[in-house]
């Protein structure tokens, strides 16, 4: 079986869209449409239901998903592992980043790989930390660099990079800012905008409250922490942030009983056999964790 047609049919169904799959396969919508009837008439069966212009797998496309997703891995692992054997860092690496990550920590990292491995294929993609694991764990990307889970997870390899200690903030106009501090119960008076609570940062932000017995009144919440950063910074309500976040337009609050933190580092597959460019960019992120 030509694996155009797997890779077609696993875009497709991975975006949930024909027009969406043609930017992750490069190749024209109506290619795509070709590629997944050929399947569908190799298999002799139809793999995706067309309902007002959304596109569902049907029950003999969800079977073959995983194992699309497996053997296209397989191929792609299986080129790699014969190519690393000539020692060179190069061919293809594809990352997930978290968003705060790559606004504020990975940059600089990015730059120098870049420069010292011209012939690596580099492809990154940014999303919530918690998406980047799943991703890790079926095999779409080959590192992550993100929020390490508070818990370990036993098919992944996690090693922290950053530490990244966490504050509440007002905005620098806000009343509690010229106090300079505020409790737990001043706080849970006060609407909030937090992390989602499916975030890991969310999560340990709700158990602290939840630890202390106070409940807090989230007036909103985003995923995005430079949303969250604007937000405050207007004076819409207080947050609990990164301390490298604080600028003039923010006020920390010392907090007693509030002491929070968060790792940042990159995982990957406990099982994967690494690339030359997975090791070449480990070994960079491992530097700046010396420094």
């Amino acid at each position: 079986m030509d694996t155009q047609l797997l890779e077609a049919f696993v875009a497709v169904a991975e975006t949930g869209s024909f027009s969406s799959a043609t930017e992750r396969v490069h190749v024209t919508q109506p290619a795509i449409s070709k590629r997944i009837a050929q399947l569908e008439e190799h298999l002799g069966c139809r793999l995706f239901d067309r309902i007002s212009r959304t596109v569902h797998l049907t029950e003999a496309g969800v079977a073959l998903l995983p194992r699309a997703e497996r053997i296209l891995r397989e191929i792609a692992e299986t080129r790699q592992a014969i190519h690393d054997l000539s020692g060179e860092v190069s061919g293809n690496l594809r990352i997930a980043i978290s968003h705060h990550i790559g606004l504020h920590r990975l940059p600089p990292v990015l730059k120098r790989f870049a420069g010292l491995n011209p012939e690596v294929s580099l492809a990154v993609d940014f999303m919530d930390s918690e998406v980047a694991y799943e991703g890790v764990i079926h095999g779409r990307f080959e590192i992550a660099v993100v929020t390490l889970a508070p818990e370990p997870h036993p098919r992944i390899h996690a090693e922290p990079i950053w530490p990244d200690p966490l504050l509440p903030m007002v905005s620098s106009d806000h009343p509690l800012a010229s106090q300079g501090s505020a409790s737990l119960a001043d706080l849970s008076l006060i609407p909030a905008i937090l992390p989602g609570p499916d975030t890991y940062t969310g999560r340990m932000i709700k158990k602290l409250f939840d630890d202390q017995g106070y409940a807090f009144s989230a007036m909103m919440a985003t995923n995005y922490l430079e949303t969250i950063k604007m937000l405050v910074s207007v004076g819409l309500g207080w947050s609990i942030l990164p301390t490298t976040m604080v600028d003039s337009s923010l006020k920390a609050l010392d907090c007693e009983g509030l002491s929070l933190s968060r790792e940042l580092g990159f995982i990957h597959h406990q099982e994967k056999t690494l690339s030359n460019a997975a090791r070449a960019f480990i070994e960079l992120l491992r530097q700046e964790a010396v420094e």
